[in-house]
């Protein structure tokens, strides 16, 4: 399976390849904008062709974007909910117009106003983006999320009945963070909860329907419903439920990116160093310790 990590478009959208390649990356994903920000200036000609161009000339695949921080398609605020409608419609047709495969994104939070209400107005967005949107733009994949605050998306069966109220199910996919499952609940350090866990989120959201993978360790516990990322294997994680999904041949052509913490450690990338830590441990034999 291609591993990479979320690069960044510092000095133009073309920039995150050469980081990927730098590092190794067999995929990346990136941001198309500014992720704290509603707007961002139009794409130009000049930096779609150059992204494009510099796509081509790389074997890295695929390419993954993923949504700004702001928008909450679950907002029971008009305002927000109509601001985060149109960020969304822009994102999407951003990631079309660069030619990227999948838009990832967190379903929302619904703010006090109940799962149910924030559920259905998540689809009514999606669907409202979705009736303009063309056949070859980019897949969405609502991403599993950790449960913090009010977030949805952290019981697989959110995300399942987004996708079965949803007017446009073929356009919508998934992605899998292992820090955000675990932390949502899902026991996934072991083999028999490993299994129990893919095949209870197959089960529901359909396995041609499950199209990449946030490999992220965690800093707090199972069940903790805290999003915070460690690297890894040095985390409450370890190295084990990566070596399960680095060994799992039904996932062998997905994408698996890290979102790890930034930074350098003894003069080398961290990206570099977690990248390093699962290439060891997809060629690794027997099954870690630890």
């Amino acid at each position: 399976m291609p591993i990479g990590a979320h690069m960044s478009i510092a000095g133009g959208l073309d920039k995150a390849f050469a980081r990927g390649l730098r590092l190794g990356c067999e995929t990346i994903q990136l941001f198309t904008k500014n992720r704290n920000r509603w707007q961002a200036k139009p794409l130009t000609e000049g930096e779609v062709g150059r992204f494009r161009e510099t796509r081509g000339e790389t074997a890295i695949r695929p390419i993954l974007a993923h949504t700004g921080y702001l928008i909450n398609l679950a907002s029971p605020d008009r305002e927000v909910f109509e601001k985060s409608l149109v960020a969304f419609e822009d994102e999407l047709e951003r990631a079309a117009s660069l030619g990227i495969s999948y838009l990832v994104t967190h379903p929302g939070s619904h703010t006090g106003s109940g799962e149910d209400r924030g559920l259905a107005r998540i689809t009514k967005a999606l669907d409202l983006v979705l009736a303009g949107a063309e056949a070859s733009w980019p897949l969405i994949l609502l991403e599993t999320t950790a449960g913090q605050g009010s977030s949805l998306g952290y019981r697989f069966e959110h995300l399942a009945k987004i996708r079965d109220q949803s007017k446009f199910p073929e356009r919508l996919g998934f992605c899998f963070d292992t820090a955000h499952v675990f932390a949502a609940g899902y026991d996934i350090r072991e083999p028999a909860g490993y299994r129990k866990t893919l095949k209870h989120f197959i089960d529901l959201i359909g396995a041609e329907r499950l199209k990449a993978f946030h490999l992220n360790d965690s800093q707090k516990g199972v069940g903790s419903r805290v999003d915070r990322h460690h690297h890894i294997g040095r985390g409450t994680l370890g190295r084990r439920p990566f070596y399960l999904l680095l060994h799992d041949e039904r996932f062998s052509a997905l994408p698996m990116v890290l979102e790890t913490p930034k930074g350098t450690e003894g003069g080398r990338d961290l990206d570099e160093v977690n990248l390093n830590t699962l290439r060891q441990l997809r060629t690794m034999a027997t099954f870690p310790s630890g």
